[in-house]
């Protein structure tokens, strides 16, 4: 069982949810604590980006196989 897979899927939802969130949110009073930066797009970004690299490596290690 290749754990690359579910991780990818979960970390990628996670991600375009949290981006998401951030956008809707945007300018809101709770980035007030954050130095007015949107944690929700910057993290949501960076959690995206490693869910798509993980299923990118998930596909690639199966073709090989």
């Amino acid at each position: 069982m290749d754990l690359r897979l579910p991780i990818g899927y979960v970390f990628t939802i996670y991600g375009i949810i949290l981006v998401i969130y951030g956008f809707i949110t945007k300018g809101g009073e709770m980035y007030s604590k954050s130095l007015g930066m949107n944690v929700n797009i910057s993290w949501g970004a960076v959690m995206l980006v490693f869910g798509l690299v993980m299923l990118f490596f998930a596909k690639k290690g199966k073709k090989t196989d």
